[in-house]
């Protein structure tokens, strides 16, 4: 029967496991990520969980006559600040999967 006590100490670090991986899951979401382009005239802020909060875009790179530049700035800006997410979940939630080879996690 000392296998049963075994499995009883697995189970109990599991659960301790799954409860600090929902904690540092809840902690992504309060992160805020800043991505920037143009030298600052458009920065985009992205939660740890990838939700764009806020789009800030300086007056003077606003040109009636050109679009397309302020469209690349806010992508360029938001895609810098969704790298910087996808980062901080890889470093912070890959603690948990040191060592396993759980291909599509995290």
């Amino acid at each position: 029967m000392r296998g049963m006590g075994n499995m009883q100490n697995m189970m109990k670090q599991m659960q301790k496991m799954q409860k600090q991986m929902q904690e540092a899951q809840e902690g992504l979401g309060e992160k805020r990520l800043e991505g920037s382009a143009g030298g600052g005239m458009v920065t985009v802020i992205v939660s740890g969980h990838k939700e764009v909060l806020e789009v800030n875009i300086k007056e003077e790179v606003v040109d009636p006559e050109d679009i397309e530049m302020l469209q690349d700035l806010v992508l360029a800006a938001t895609n810098e600040a969704m790298k910087k997410a996808d980062e901080l979940t890889n470093s912070t939630m890959g603690q948990f999967t040191k060592g396993m080879n759980l291909p599509g996690m995290f």
